[in-house]
């Protein structure tokens, strides 16, 4: 076995433990919000011509754009807890054009449309961006761009292919560390148009608000426990009330789908956090990072990190973690071992910030589909639509689902429900315990291939031919 850096450079576990000590277990962007009042629970029967579940980007997005198609139209949506709690709370802020989990992935699924894919993901961001600033939204949104780094000598060779040398740019280790200073990188791949920065929670307040403002009606603390077709509406029922819907949209993300037959097309993964405190004006200039571009690096097991507007360092990723039977639950997002493991890698990366503290660490859970994107499927003589299996890739993503969701509910066909993407569904994952043994071995088998310089075993090659290849 090959070792990393993250192996070789390992940090003393003193100044592991020191810079989590101050951490509170809590979501950094939504302690940053201003408290309001919990919008109603549903009760009583409504009715509307479209009810939106869940109160993530993606069922604000929809509800949103829904009232833009048709100011008239009801439009109803159900949260079951607070409007952008989980995932829309929780990610790292990457505004992401791909529609397809990155080029690799493009290639291998959808290499036909992959350029349309491609032009209409960055239209999709560009729209986001236009709806920002037209709305004058607060949320920090920053076309910054995004570096993707290589840590390893292997990793090198791949990047200096992809460069196009017009928005995507290739640095040499000397350019790169100028440009972020870490002794951990050999070069990197800026892409300068086809990523965006934002303060999740604030974004999800900014779509939440727009939604009011447009004449959605919002019930927060309302989990929809049944959905039902009936002849002249869709059912959806929670504790204390009914909605009777024309047409139903599920943006339900990492929770378990109200059509049965979905249900094993997702899995709930937990992902982890850090964020630390603000970095002094000695400590910037020790990193560098002027442009403020998001980063990542090239291992199957990633970490991914950001400046956040009062320069903090927000640091995730590595690794991801899935509890038998799919179960999501507020104890596993503590995972001490996984929080230590993110510290360390971040003090190898940034060995200069010796003696930083991080304030916050959190967890989330992200919805993980077979083939590493979103999918998109219909029920009920196309009266509902559903979107889902974003795998972490959903900030942009979500709005593009929602104007497939409506373009279906509508029963328009569009250059959008035209792609193969989102006509075909993947593989469904096996029932338990098959897909707790599986997902076990894939997590070992990624971690052996990054410490082989990137060789996939057998393993791995064998998922890869059977369209279940794992790219995190």
């Amino acid at each position: 076995m090959v070792s990393t850096v993250f192996d070789r450079s390992r940090p003393d576990t003193r100044l592991v433990a020191q810079a989590l000590e101050p951490a509170e277990q809590s979501v950094y962007w939504l302690d940053e919000l201003p408290a309001r009042p919990a919008m109603p629970a549903l009760r009583g029967r409504e009715r509307a011509d479209l009810a939106v579940v869940g109160g993530g980007y993606a069922g604000l997005w929809t509800a949103l754009l829904a009232k833009e198609r048709d100011p008239d139209a009801r439009v109803v949506l159900l949260e079951g807890r607070r409007i952008g709690h989980a995932a829309s709370g929780r990610n790292g802020g990457f505004v992401e054009a791909t529609l397809t989990h990155g080029a690799g992935n493009g290639e291998t699924r959808f290499s036909t449309e992959l350029a349309e894919l491609d032009r209409l993901g960055m239209a999709n961001l560009d729209a986001i961006e236009q709806t920002v600033e037209s709305r004058a939204w607060q949320c920090e949104f920053e076309r910054v761009g995004s570096i993707a780094v290589a840590t390893e000598p292997y990793q090198l060779a791949a990047l200096a292919e992809a460069h196009d040398g017009d928005t995507e740019l290739f640095h040499d280790g000397g350019r790169m560390r100028a440009i972020v200073d870490s002794p951990t990188y050999l070069g990197g791949l800026e892409s300068t148009r086809d990523t965006a920065l934002v303060h999740p929670g604030k974004l999800a307040r900014s779509l939440v608000d727009a939604c009011l403002d447009a004449g959605v009606e919002v019930h927060e603390s309302s989990p929809v426990r049944r959905l039902q077709a009936e002849p002249d509406a869709v059912l959806l029922s929670t504790e204390h009330g009914t909605v009777a819907a024309d047409r139903v949209a599920l943006a339900t993300n990492a929770y378990p789908s109200l059509l049965k037959r979905y249900r094993l097309h997702t899995v709930p993964v937990y992902d982890y956090v850090l964020m630390t405190e603000p970095l002094s004006a000695e400590q910037l200039k020790a990193i560098g990072w002027q442009g403020r571009q998001g980063l990542a690096d090239l291992a199957n097991q990633f970490h991914y990190y950001r400046l956040t507007a009062d320069n903090r360092i927000l640091w995730g990723g590595y690794d991801a973690v899935y509890h038998y039977g799919g179960r999501i639950r507020a104890a596993y997002e503590n995972r001490r071992a996984s929080f230590e493991t993110l510290a360390a890698h971040f003090l190898t990366t940034f060995p200069q910030l010796e003696g930083i503290h991080f304030t916050h660490r959190w967890a989330g859970v992200i919805d993980t589909s077979s083939r590493f994107c979103a999918f998109h499927a219909t029920a009920h003589a196309g009266r509902v639509a559903y979107s889902a299996g974003f795998t972490g890739l959903g900030v942009a993503a979500t709005r593009f689902a929602a104007d497939v969701m409506l373009d279906q509910l509508a029963g328009l066909t569009t250059e959008r429900t035209s792609l193969a993407m989102v006509n075909e569904m993947p593989l469904p994952f096996p029932p338990e315990p098959a897909t707790y043994l599986a997902v076990q071995a894939v997590r070992v088998a990624l971690d052996r291939s990054d410490h082989q310089e990137g060789r996939r075993g057998p393993f791995l090659r064998t998922l890869d031919a059977v369209g279940l290849g794992f790219d995190s």
